[in-house]
């Protein structure tokens, strides 16, 4: 990577990690009475249109033309189910369940793949690959939707009481959710550091060229110390920790942020692609920033649970 790209890269993951920081505290402190979650919900809405145009476009590349703005619509709905479904649970009980949250999730997913379903039926034609279609437009849904519902899921954890105030025993606050961007983001910053200094045995040859088993052991061993730093010294004291502790946290969804980042590797592979788009500069597209994140935020969602 040259100079030029590296400075790219690093006044936009500086803008990013900033407005994510800005958002996250006020949503955190509750800033105009807002519930929580609501400071944070624009950036899933933005990830969720950004992620699914960049995925319509990558399987575009392989002769194969899903339905975007169904897809999109319905990619926002998952997360954003989980969001209110929470909310009106919390407001008529007085306590959210992360169970139930998720299970608003489920359902907007499951009538996702329904209206994918008559979407096919109305415009069959044979030959068409209608099946194919079908597929990997309910792999967009569980590929993305699903995990930015375990985000939401996530900063909604034993939600006492709706106001800012945020007091009820069981509070845990932002905590859960910036355990799991701080951990896996964490890492990608030591491999990113690490692999590119003094990285030379390539773990993936084939499927991602400039990984390195110097970088995924730099990435691990980032993870660990920024779960030991936000689950051991977070300001305010919190009800509870997730299972295992801040070892258990850091080992398991360091790795599970690994393989996210491989598995996006894989897709564009697939479609013969190095970026998943060009919206972040030198970081790439949308899913070029999540990957990461995606196949660990349910990791982190069982541990919290």
């Amino acid at each position: 990577m040259n100079g030029v790209s590296k400075t790219s890269r690093m006044v936009v993951a500086t803008a990013v990690a900033a407005t994510f920081g800005t958002l996250a505290w006020a949503d955190a402190t509750g800033i105009g009475g807002a519930m929580p979650a609501w400071w944070l919900l624009p950036i899933v809405v933005i990830l969720s249109v950004g992620g699914t145009q960049e995925l319509v476009r990558l399987f575009a590349s392989r002769d194969l033309f899903l339905p975007a703005w169904l897809l999109r619509a319905a990619v926002v709905a998952i997360p954003l189910a989980t969001a209110f479904g929470a909310q009106a649970f919390g407001a008529a009980n007085a306590f959210a369940s992360p169970a139930a949250a998720m299970g608003w999730a489920a359902t907007a997913f499951s009538l996702g793949v329904g209206v994918l379903f008559l979407d096919a039926i109305a415009a069959y034609r044979p030959q068409a690959r209608s099946v194919e279609r079908l597929a990997f437009s309910a792999l967009i849904l569980a590929y993305l939707g699903l995990p930015l519902a375990f985000m939401v899921s996530l900063r909604l954890f034993c939600l006492e009481n709706l106001g800012p105030e945020q007091s009820g025993r069981g509070h845990l606050g932002i905590l859960p959710l910036v355990s799991l961007v701080a951990v896996v983001k964490g890492g990608d910053v030591a491999a990113y550091v690490v692999g590119s200094a003094i990285g030379k045995n390539r773990m993936a040859p084939l499927l991602s060229p400039g990984k390195t088993w110097e970088g995924a052991i730099a990435s691990l061993v980032g993870s660990l110390l920024v779960a030991w730093l936000v689950l051991e010294r977070w300001p305010n004291p919190v009800a509870a920790r997730p299972w295992g502790g801040w070892p258990v946290f850091g080992i398991a969804v360091g790795l599970a942020g690994m393989l996210g980042d491989l598995a996006e590797s894989l897709l564009k592979r697939e479609a013969g692609i190095k970026d998943s788009g060009g919206s972040l500069g030198g970081m790439g597209g949308v899913l070029d920033l999540v990957d990461s994140l995606l196949l660990a935020a349910p990791v982190a969602w069982i541990l919290w649970l």
